[in-house]
């Protein structure tokens, strides 16, 4: 039985394309960097939409690509910002480094290819911040080449459509193999975003809408009953913890110390209020202390500040005081203008905390 499933599955390979297209025709979402149907897609906001949607949903994400494109309308303009500017407008979408990488980006095509993006997956791989995913989605959706394009929607998709039991990741070059089978040479950018509209808004992670996909006569794990538990996950490791105190360091007129973050690294060329180093051992205030940014009569603040990033977790505690004339050199920001600098949710929840404890 298996074996002749699998058959119906290839057999019908050529048909697949034309059925997701048709559907595609009927059902496309409506989003803002979305050509009309018959028109060109423009590169620069296919490539700026799959920079933001990386790691963010689709509703986060509008609200700040129609601002960028406010901001900066050309490829030309956005290089032409100040990283500042490009990372205080990235607030709240998270992963910084996809706003610097999108920066250099900008800058390397306006600069090497006169505001013109390249349109092959090979070309495109050597900028700033495009990876193989980016680089097939702009290919295809902008330049209409036929690029297997791979998101968590499309690897759910395929993995549901040939019953793959191989739990992510080790299945990812399995599903990518399935994926470019299918890949069509005719309208490969509407193929595409047809792909991902079905993993989005039917073949969802959960409740599955079986009965209104174009695929649903062809899909073995619909066949199998199995749908909605596909893709299957390896276990995830338990996270790490790590600690650090910050330093509410404050002068008579209210202003805050803040201080820049290396421009590499975890929220790179963002501000912060200083802190200790992050640990995997919880800080005292004595040993926090020696690591602060200035003398101070320093007192700590009830609670803890918790956030989580991508590959661990952290805790963090707050100890204010207000700094000995003359005070220290560095960038001092009255509470009511903190929303002028560009600070990663941490330290705006690092504010809100200090407020309420003082």
């Amino acid at each position: 039985m298996k074996r002749r499933h699998a058959k119906t599955v290839i057999d019908n390979a050529e048909e697949m394309p034309g059925l997701i297209l048709a559907w595609y025709d009927r059902h496309r979402r409506s989003l803002p960097w979305r050509a009309l149907p018959g028109k060109r897609n423009d590169p620069y906001r296919i490539w700026l939409s799959e920079i933001m949607l990386q790691q963010t949903t689709v509703v986060t994400v509008g609200p700040y690509f129609r601002d960028f494109l406010t901001r900066w309308p050309t490829v030309h303009e956005l290089a032409r910002a100040e990283l500042d500017a490009v990372l205080h407008a990235w607030q709240g979408l998270g992963y910084y480094a996809r706003a610097r990488n999108l920066h250099k980006c900008a800058r390397a095509v306006s600069t090497d290819h006169d505001g013109r993006f390249p349109d092959s997956e090979e070309e495109l791989l050597k900028l700033p911040g495009i990876g193989p995913y980016t680089a097939a989605a702009i290919a295809a959706i902008a330049f209409g080449r036929p690029a297997t394009v791979m998101d968590g929607n499309v690897e759910r998709v395929m993995a549901r459509l040939h019953g793959v039991k191989t739990p992510l990741p080790a299945a990812k070059p399995e599903l990518r193999r399935l994926a470019a089978a299918l890949t069509p040479v005719e309208r490969p950018g509407d193929y595409a975003q047809a792909v991902m509209d079905l993993g989005a808004t039917v073949c969802t992670p959960r409740k599955p809408r079986c009965g209104a996909c174009p695929w649903q006569d062809r899909c073995l794990g619909r066949q199998k009953g199995i749908a909605e538990s596909l893709p299957r996950k390896s276990p995830k490791a338990a996270r790490p913890r790590k600690h650090a105190v910050v330093f509410w360091l404050f002068q008579p007129d209210g202003s805050i110390l803040l201080q820049r973050r290396p421009e590499e690294g975890l929220l790179g060329g963002l501000m912060e209020m200083p802190s200790t180093p992050w640990r995997a051992e919880p800080w005292t205030v004595g040993e926090a202390i020696k690591a602060a940014p200035a003398k101070a009569d320093w007192r700590s603040l009830d609670g803890v500040v918790r956030h989580g990033f991508t590959h661990f977790d952290i805790e963090m505690t707050v100890i204010a005081g207000q700094a000995r004339l003359p005070a220290p050199k560095g960038v001092w920001s009255q509470v009511d203008r903190l929303s002028d600098h560009a600070l990663p949710t941490l330290m705006k929840k690092v504010v809100r905390h200090a407020l309420a404890k003082l």
